[in-house]
């Protein structure tokens, strides 16, 4: 198993402070989300009964991101999953809302593919330099989606975005005096 595979190690000591057992420092609950957000897995444990405290850090997080209007979770949702907890429903939730990221992740991939298969329209001229354009904005409108590439990864950085933003602007100009 790859280092990035197996979740990170962070270990709940009895003052309530949390710490990352690979880099050997305290972490806030802002860091493990920031582990979450570029793609790690992380288990949180206490130090001294062991007892896995994952799923209580991650409600915590979610809790504190919703408080400071960073809402992602329509109040519906937020209705029904309560409801689940008092009703026969309970054992459909879960794999309910597990299957449902997974379609969303594989519709991502799918939307990232469809972009780089051949298309009847590549022998427009500018064609390949549109397709490069829109997947490097499709990949920073979902930067921090798990599962997918993060902008910087491909190498690209603030000043090749200002590039493509450029180019597209070019490219528009062109396609807009070229129907006239």
């Amino acid at each position: 198993m790859t280092e990035d595979a197996k979740p990170l190690l962070i270990k709940r000591y009895a003052s309530r402070r949390l710490y990352n057992t690979e880099t050997s420092d305290y972490v806030t609950l802002e860091d493990i989300a920031g582990f979450i957000r570029s793609g790690r897995e992380v288990q949180i444990v206490d130090l001294k009964s062991g007892d896995d405290l994952t799923r209580q850090y991650l409600l915590q997080i979610i809790a504190e991101h919703e408080s400071r209007g960073e809402s992602v979770l329509p109040i519906e949702v937020l209705n029904d999953l309560v409801r689940s907890y008092t009703t026969q429903a309970q054992s459909v939730v879960p794999q309910f809302l597990a299957m449902s990221f997974e379609m969303l992740r594989e519709g991502q991939s799918q939307i990232m593919e469809n972009m780089s298969r051949a298309n009847p329209m590549s022998a427009m001229p500018g064609f390949e330099e549109l397709q490069r354009q829109q997947q490097a904005f499709m990949k920073t409108m979902m930067a921090g989606w798990p599962g997918l590439a993060q902008p910087g990864e491909s190498g690209e950085n603030e000043d090749d975005l200002d590039q493509i933003k450029k180019q597209l602007a070019d490219l528009q100009d062109k396609l807009s005096k070229m129907n006239k």
